[in-house]
């Protein structure tokens, strides 16, 4: 996927989530959060405890701890947005999120989960999307460094 692809996906076929995060990030703007970008994302440090990361279209939150890992998985989360468009809730978002708390429940009621988070297929597919695009973008630029 190139650039303008991405984003004219986004704002086209994916507007539906991308419009929420847009109305997210117009939030965070205004209570002091300054945005970060991450391949074609931009994204959002919140929260003083760990707790993973959401994403909305073209913007993301993480907690301040978590690494490239996660950036990485929620930028593929974007990119899957930009597949499934309107698709995105009933598909990934919605089953992501349930998924999510319930596995954050049972940890508080002291049962680890006995799956790895990225053993169903959404999760397992934004992490390898946005590990890729990343790599590739990191390619790109150390390609137009040598020139």
């Amino acid at each position: 996927m190139t650039k303008k692809t991405f984003y004219f996906l986004s704002f086209t076929w994916g507007l539906l989530y991308t419009t929420a995060g847009l109305f997210i990030a117009l939030i965070m703007l205004l209570t002091g959060h300054k945005p970060k970008k991450w391949g074609w994302s931009w994204y959002f440090e919140t929260g003083k405890k760990p707790w993973g990361g959401a994403e909305w279209g073209l913007i993301f939150l993480k907690d301040k701890y978590s690494g490239d890992n996660l950036k990485n998985h929620e930028f593929g989360h974007a990119i899957q947005n930009c597949c499934y468009g309107p698709l995105m809730i009933p598909l990934v978002s919605l089953p992501s999120s349930l998924r999510y708390w319930f596995r954050r429940i049972s940890e508080k009621l002291g049962k680890k989960p006995s799956k790895p988070y990225d053993d169903i297929w959404f999760e397992k597919q934004a992490t390898e999307l946005g590990t890729r695009q990343m790599k590739k973008l990191k390619l790109e630029s150390e390609e137009n460094h040598h020139i």
